[in-house]
């Protein structure tokens, strides 16, 4: 896959109303990280990772179903949500990859807010609420924070496509 491919209403609203809600339960289990692209490069941000290393890291995996169905994988590497809090200025993260070898990987917005998602070829994408953005492994992009709302959500996908 060689482009970016965005999905705008990707869920029915029922099924994303479900994620939605999962994930801003008060029971939702949040992580801090000291590293957004890697360890100690000096910013922080919460996650929680689903799955990773072929196994379900959490009690709400199977909320992400519906997700899971769309983008079909052959194979699952990891899913994890990412929640970035709300900055003075919009902080650009760096370029990086997800994984060190080819896949393909979806970025799933949860909510609406002045962040995005840029691509080293310069195209940005706004945060808005239930897309999916689907693109190569390979193709570098940096997430931001935003300035609008309390809070940037993302579900990370990493996985292998099937062959058709």
């Amino acid at each position: 896959m060689s482009e970016i491919k965005i999905i705008k209403n990707c869920l029915p609203e029922k099924d994303f109303e479900s994620v939605k809600n999962t994930i801003y339960s008060d029971y939702f289990q949040w992580y801090l990280n000291f590293g957004v692209n890697h360890k100690k490069d000096g910013f922080v941000q919460f996650t929680h990772t689903f799955y990773h290393n072929y196994t379900k890291h959490s009690d709400w995996f199977d909320s992400l179903k519906p997700l899971i169905q769309i983008l079909n994988p052959l194979s699952l590497i990891r899913i994890k949500a990412n929640l970035l809090v709300k900055t003075n200025q919009i902080i650009e993260h760096g370029m990086h990859t997800d994984q060190p070898f080819k896949c393909s990987t979806a970025i799933f917005y949860l909510n609406n807010n002045d962040g995005y998602t840029k691509f080293e070829n310069g195209k940005i994408i706004s945060s808005e609420e239930n897309k999916l953005v689907i693109f190569d492994n390979f193709l570098k992009h940096s997430g931001s924070t935003c300035t609008d709302t309390n809070e940037r959500i993302v579900i990370n996908f990493n996985y292998v496509e099937k062959l058709i």
